[in-house]
């Protein structure tokens, strides 16, 4: 899963995508420069693999990960090329959701690039040049297919309804999500496209450190907005966040319970993520290595099983599930498979998070 950070000159980005890279169990720092992203890996946290780890005396432990991107230049007139626009718009086709970092603070000694703090005003000034970036992708896509429409050609009759939906709805300033798919057909059309505006959107609304736990007008704003566009948002503060990551895990607590921090930003960061995106996780245990597997909710057996190896899903023949807070309960697998916890699942089995997996196949 790979999430791109945006936002407009000094918000907070950098200082959060530095936190993310920092605090990541495995992290991967390429090079920046004015045209290339930054890429962090950040491990997601799961203390269930913790107790099978401890349960099966296992020897490795590999949680899920997310891949953060960090866009840098996204600028006024971006759709236009300003500030190599067009390349950083480029590495937003490539994710798969959108965290929208935007300035929820009082700073004099920090530059504002729009003179003033007004959180709206800078999510409008990046979702306008996304709009713009896609009605030029659809404008083009439209003209193209017009042409076909013109000699009877069913495919691009259809396409071409809902192209018409989405450059109405892009037009009046609204983002491509906004055009809802009558079917599973209109939905894989619409993803075809690949347009910036149809990614789900976090907005992480940087405060500053004085603010924690404290009411905040411009973060209610950004809720307000969000709620609006079905987005999600969370409060944190970026600066808090990088000293966070340089504390041992013990001070890190401490720090956190003295500024009344119950969930690391971070850590929310994550969550959210996963919940716009419908992810879970199911786990494979064993002596060998306990590991956290993401896939989207509604996954069937066979395709998790394909996450793993695809030679288990083309094999696939059953799955041996249980569970997670079966298994704990019973203490170890066998108990759990003594006690009835263990069920045999097939093809058409729906595989729900945490559950316990191992599945048989045959090539």
């Amino acid at each position: 899963m790979k999430i791109g950070v945006v936002g407009l000159p000094n918000v907070g980005k950098s200082t959060l995508f530095n936190a993310i890279t920092e605090a990541g169990a495995e992290s991967a720092n390429y090079p920046f420069c004015t045209i290339e992203p930054n890429i962090g890996v950040v491990d997601v946290k799961d203390e269930r693999l913790n107790v099978l780890g401890k349960m099966y005396n296992t020897k490795k432990i590999t949680p899920a990960s997310i891949e953060f991107v960090d866009i840098a230049g996204l600028v006024k007139g971006a759709s236009q090329g300003e500030g190599l626009g067009n390349k950083f718009l480029s590495h937003i086709r490539e994710v798969d959701a959108i965290c929208h970092v935007v300035r929820c603070f009082d700073d004099e000694n920090i530059i504002n690039v729009n003179s003033s703090v007004d959180p709206v005003r800078d999510i409008e000034i990046i979702n306008l040049e996304l709009i713009l970036a896609d009605l030029e992708t659809i404008t083009k896509r439209y003209d193209k297919l017009s042409k076909l429409a013109r000699v009877g050609e069913k495919q691009s009759e259809k396409e071409l309804e809902i192209l018409k939906k989405i450059k109405v709805a892009l037009e009046n300033g609204e983002n491509a999500r906004t055009v809802k798919a009558n079917d599973e057909d209109e939905q894989k059309i619409i993803n075809s496209f690949f347009l910036l505006t149809t990614k789900p959107v976090v907005y992480c609304a940087n405060i500053g450190e004085n603010d924690i736990g404290k009411p905040n007008k411009y973060v209610d704003a950004v809720k307000e907005y969000a709620k609006k566009e079905g987005a999600k948002t969370i409060a944190l503060c970026a600066k808090i966040e990088e000293e966070l990551t340089k504390l041992d895990r013990s001070d890190r607590e401490l720090f956190k319970q003295e500024l009344g921090i119950k969930e690391s930003g971070l850590d929310q960061l994550v969550v959210a993520s996963y919940d716009l995106l419908g992810l879970m996780s199911f786990l494979t245990a064993g002596e060998t290595e306990c590991r956290a597997w993401t896939i989207k909710r509604g996954t069937k057996a066979p395709q998790a099983a394909g996450k793993i190896h695809t030679d288990f899903e083309k094999g696939f023949i059953k799955a041996e599930v249980v569970k997670y807070d079966d298994l704990v309960a019973c203490g170890s697998y066998s108990m759990a498979k003594e006690k009835g916890k263990v069920r045999i699942e097939g093809k058409d089995y729906i595989v729900q998070d945490g559950d316990v997996m191992l599945f048989r196949f045959n090539v």
